[in-house]
């Protein structure tokens, strides 16, 4: 009963750290929600060629809900393009199932490193606050399917909503920021749906999987965070107009390379 009570009291906490940073900083949990789930899932001795895709599979099923959530109130500001967010879906959800399906090709060790060097890309473009300079229009149906597929694929092997390369690639394209973090929280839910739906599906076969488990997903973990992140969401956003954003993408871009870091050394 005791080890059941700490598992739950970490996923929920998890869940409210996840949700106040992505309230915060506009940063999606994904990127602190895989490399904690899966020092936890370490911890709970869970057959470890199946650690990892557990947390990509469960963080992506997760952002299924806060997606929604986030969506919802950039519609409310009529800040979501929501022209551009369908051009860009096809693609996603293309490059999201490629993802899935690579990401079930490769070990545990491969996924990993996958990760903890996206990881480490990301904390350093946080740190230096590297913005890419608008230098065009949005491409044509062609071309933004291709920026889809290659966002969707990435984001499905490391388990996010893909903001950190949506958002970028929305500016370079001489999209407004705030228009481009609206749009990019409504592409995040293609991505986790089809996501999510793959890690599923490539995880049914999985003999090794613990109990509670469907798929590559984790209901204990999934309905832990869920719950916590979707109530410290908002007071993250309220918490954005009362504290140096600035300094604390710095902490945070520090915290991520320390768990990226920690994603490549071998468990």
């Amino acid at each position: 009963m005791d080890v059941m009570l700490t598992e739950w009291a970490a996923y929920l906490v998890l869940g409210m750290f996840a949700g106040t940073v992505a309230g915060l900083l506009g940063v999606g949990g994904g990127l602190i929600i895989v490399p904690v789930l899966v020092f936890i899932f370490t911890g709970h001795g869970f057959t470890s060629e199946t650690i990892v895709h557990l947390a990509v599979g469960t963080s992506l099923a997760t952002i299924i809900v806060t997606s929604i959530s986030s969506a919802r109130a950039h519609h409310q500001h009529g800040a979501v393009m929501w022209p551009t967010f369908w051009r860009l879906t096809p693609g996603i959800i293309i490059g999201t199932l490629i993802g899935t399906a690579l990401a079930d090709l490769m070990n545990a060790v491969s996924l990993r490193t996958f990760f903890g060097v996206f990881e480490l890309i990301v904390a350093t473009q946080m740190a230096l606050n590297i913005k890419p300079d608008p230098h065009r229009q949005l491409p044509g149906w062609f071309g933004t399917s291709l920026a889809g597929s290659t966002i969707g694929s990435i984001s499905a092997i490391v388990g996010i909503g893909g903001g950190t390369m949506t958002v970028p690639f929305l500016v370079w394209c001489n999209v407004v920021m705030q228009k481009a973090v609206a749009t990019s929280a409504a592409v995040g839910l293609p991505i986790a749906i089809a996501g999510a739906t793959g890690f599923l599906i490539t995880g049914l076969n999985e003999i090794h999987l613990p109990d509670y488990a469907m798929g590559y997903i984790y209901l204990p973990a999934l309905v832990g965070i869920v719950a916590t992140s979707m109530l410290f969401a908002p007071l993250g956003a309220r918490l954005a107009h009362r504290l140096p954003v600035p300094i604390l993408k710095k902490v945070f871009a520090v915290l991520l390379a320390v768990l990226g870091i920690r994603m490549l050394i071998p468990a």
